[in-house]
């Protein structure tokens, strides 16, 4: 998502200070709109900025502000079946993106290069090039991969753990009590909702400090974090093992996190790396097979529809178009032209008579 950043104009503005700032709060408000301009709670607050971005502001000034009820709901994520977590709009979600546009570029700049979950211009298929990179041009250095992800990550993060790495990378007292009161927001001493904005930037920062010892201990060449599913190339698979048998001790000793027992070490060019929806080759790249099988699934459904005449939905416009894009970073010709290029005059219809004229 495209986001306006918030500077800090004032050199002597503390972060708690710029986090609630009215131009803060309302580029917040902003921010947190896009796309949900028909929710209620968003035209109640578009109503009258004014009034409920400044309740918002007293409530942070006077510390009074407490993380609303939560919606919990299920939601299947391919294989998995994961508990999300939804937050009002206001005044929660306004309040997690004032924080967030203050501190962001400050928790990015600690991250590694390696990170790509969750960062403005990182993402998925900049993952994949960079994996795709990096086997073209260093076969010997890439022969194996070791393929690794924590068991339950989200709801095994530490509370405590997580606490004194923030109080580490930030001083302000005001900022930390508004950190501390949205961990604390779910009952226990472990866990950090899904779906909830902050948490993204809590998983990623979580493991920074694992990413560095990587990196500058381990002097790890290849390696590649997206959230918690961990790819390292390197020639020697008796290494790798080694290495594997490191990283668990590091998990349960410094973020007590558990590897899932799917860990595998295996020859990258033979069977190919399954990782961020695509399965990589050498010298080609292929969507994941449950992404591919999905893809099928959904087209041919869309396509029924423009067979018998009856009108696309936006959600399903916005399928063929993410689909589209993600054939565009894969070898998916034939995949685009059987399954995508059928509909692209429907799509392109619906365009122009529901959003460009609208627009």
């Amino acid at each position: 998502m495209k986001r306006h950043n918030h500077p800090i104009g004032n050199s002597s503005c503390t972060l708690w200070d710029a986090i609630c700032s009215m131009d803060n709060l309302k580029l917040a408000h902003q921010n947190a709109k896009k796309g949900k301009g028909w929710y209620k709670e968003v035209m109640m607050v578009d109503e009258n900025p004014e009034y409920y971005l400044g309740l918002l502001q007293q409530m942070l000034i006077t510390k009074t502000y407490h993380t609303s009820e939560y919606q919990t709901f299920y939601k299947n994520d391919g294989n998995k079946k994961r508990l999300i977590y939804k937050l009002p709009y206001f005044p929660d979600r306004i309040c997690q993106w004032a924080v967030l546009q203050v501190i962001e570029p400050i928790m990015i700049r600690n991250l590694t290069a390696d990170t790509y979950s969750a960062i403005p211009g990182m993402g998925i298929h900049l993952c994949l090039h960079h994996l795709q990179d990096a086997m073209q041009k260093d076969v010997k250095g890439t022969q194996y991969c070791l393929k690794i992800d924590a068991k339950q990550y989200y709801p095994s993060i530490d509370h405590e753990i997580l606490k004194a790495k923030y109080r580490r990378l930030f001083k302000d007292d005001d900022l930390l009590w508004l950190l501390d009161e949205v961990i604390d927001s779910t009952p226990g001493d472990k866990g950090i909702p899904i779906g909830n904005y902050l948490s993204q930037y809590s998983g990623n920062f979580y493991l920074s400090a694992f990413d560095h010892w990587i990196k500058e201990v381990k002097g790890i060449k290849h390696y590649f974090r997206y959230m918690d599913d961990i790819v390292i190339l390197h020639k020697s698979k008796e290494y790798l093992h080694q290495l594997r048998k490191e990283i668990d001790e590091y998990f349960r000793k410094e973020l007590k996190l558990t590897i899932k027992e799917n860990w595998q070490v295996f020859p990258t060019f033979k069977r190919g790396i399954d990782y961020v929806g695509y399965r990589s080759f050498l010298e080609f790249t292929l969507l994941r097979k449950s992404t591919c099988k999905g893809m099928k699934k959904k087209m041919v459904a869309i396509n029924k529809k423009r067979l018998n005449g009856l009108p696309l939905t936006y959600s399903e416009w916005c399928s063929i178009n993410s689909y589209k894009g993600w054939l565009i970073h894969c070898d998916g010709y034939r995949l685009e032209q059987k399954y995508i290029q059928p509909l692209q005059q429907y799509a392109n219809q619906f365009y122009i008579q529901n959003i460009k004229m609208k627009g």
